[in-house]
């Protein structure tokens, strides 16, 4: 089944939803630790389940199993960290959390997109989550908007 993956920063409102609109979007899966910062402008978790439901007629899902721990974020953002050592902590997380086990694949039955901050998908967990999931259900096939 096709899972995509979306960052919101560069990105207007336009664009995002639009990116989403095009991609025939009904599930957003937040994979956020904070979804609520003021940062995240048109992306709060209030706004964007309002802006999902209108624009895209798309739900909002938000699931914190599969967002990193505050303490790796600091490390690797605030501290500057290596992407590489990131990338090892966090499968060990998915690893630890189950994630196979414990995300069900029906919540990609229906045209489902993960969400983050990260501009591309390269140096973002929203990656790795899904080569992880890839790796124990064989079953995705990932597009990155």
């Amino acid at each position: 089944m096709e899972v995509y993956t979306i960052g919101f920063t560069r990105k207007t409102a336009e664009e995002f939803f639009g990116l989403l609109k095009k991609a025939g979007i009904r599930r957003l899966l937040d994979v956020r630790l904070n979804n609520s910062s003021q940062l995240a402008a048109f992306s709060k978790k209030e706004d964007l389940r309002f802006f999902l439901r209108e624009l895209c007629s798309a739900e909002y899902v938000h699931e914190p199993l599969l967002a990193p721990t505050q303490e790796m974020l600091d490390a690797y953002k605030k501290r500057g960290g290596d992407w590489d050592d990131y990338e090892i902590l966090f499968r060990d997380l998915m690893q630890e959390r189950e994630i196979e086990k414990n995300i069900s694949p029906e919540l990609f039955s229906v045209p489902t997109v993960l969400l983050c901050s990260e501009a591309t998908a390269e140096h973002c967990h929203r990656r790795l989550v899904l080569e992880y999931l890839q790796e124990h259900w064989n079953t995705l096939e990932v597009i990155h908007l």
